[in-house]
């Protein structure tokens, strides 16, 4: 689950790093129109990965989750880099939510993030409890 947010964070980076090497584009608003961040982070709507996580990318947990706050450390410098950068003006398509703006995009890794949190709580309230010591 790590490697899949730092592969979803780190894309987003990169797209939006690339899309405001260009002049923004005017998107009609009824594209502008999109399915609410808060469903992201409800987790009614299950949603398929757009790509898989394959074995070769997953490392040891300490190793995934210094890659999370390296991916993490360059969305919160990418924040400082464009707060004189009006993100609303620059767009990209969602497969499911529809075109989000650059502070949508933002906000969507915090949602997804979140999202993945419940997920992972909700798979640890399912799994048995286990014997942690014998030494007692």
């Amino acid at each position: 689950m790590i490697c899949h947010l730092n592969t979803i964070e780190r894309a987003i980076l990169s797209r939006t790093d690339k899309l405001l090497q260009k002049s923004p584009k005017p998107v009609p608003f009824y594209k502008r129109l999109h399915v609410p961040m808060i469903l992201v982070e409800a987790r009614v709507i299950r949603r398929k990965a757009p790509a898989p996580v394959e074995p070769r990318m997953v490392g040891e947990k300490e190793e995934m989750l210094a890659e999370l706050r390296q991916v993490r450390e360059r969305t919160l410098a990418f924040i400082e880099e464009t707060m004189d950068c009006d993100l609303s003006k620059y767009c990209m398509a969602h497969a499911f939510l529809g075109t989000l703006n650059g502070y949508e995009w933002l906000q969507f890794i915090a949602s997804h993030q979140i999202r993945h949190t419940k997920q992972m709580r909700e798979i640890a309230g399912s799994l048995p409890k286990t014997v942690t010591s014998l030494d007692k």
